[in-house]
């Protein structure tokens, strides 16, 4: 039987992946169009740490093993597609930070002049809030039930 190459390989009864294709997450790519102003946010808001930065095109910004790429207008994860779509910032898909304190995180949030796309929502799994980059992106801070 022949293996696709575009699938994950399980691992065998011995724990080891045979010929595994996609190694792991790298990281999530947002779109910026000032990739300075984006590690800014990222470091000075949200607790990242600077990892690598090739201003004014891309940078990289982390949180613990999670790694942000900022691809400003002239990276080349920012080229447009064949068919001629542009990709732009926003959107609904998101990245999802866990907060021990929601209530106070939008607080301290709303008091730096940060953009939040809805109010805080409550559902069994826990509490979530919507809060935008300077660039439409949203982000979600997630406190679990307890």
């Amino acid at each position: 039987m022949q293996t696709d190459r575009r699938s994950i390989a399980v691992p065998d009864q011995s724990g080891q992946d045979h010929d595994r294709p996609i190694r792991g997450l790298h990281g999530v790519r947002y779109q910026t169009n000032d990739v300075r102003r984006a590690v800014d946010f990222y470091t000075r808001h949200l607790g990242f740490n600077l990892e690598h930065e090739q201003l004014p095109a891309f940078a990289t910004v982390s949180l613990g093993g999670f790694k942000l790429l900022l691809s400003g207008p002239g990276a080349s994860g920012s080229r447009p597609m064949p068919d001629g779509r542009r990709q732009d910032p926003g959107g609904w898909n998101r990245i999802v930070l866990q907060v021990t304190d929601l209530a106070r995180e939008i607080e301290a949030l709303k008091k730096a002049g940060l953009k939040f796309r809805n109010e805080m929502e409550t559902g069994p799994a826990g509490r979530q809030i919507q809060v935008e980059d300077p660039d439409g992106n949203p982000i979600e801070l997630f406190e679990p039930a307890r």
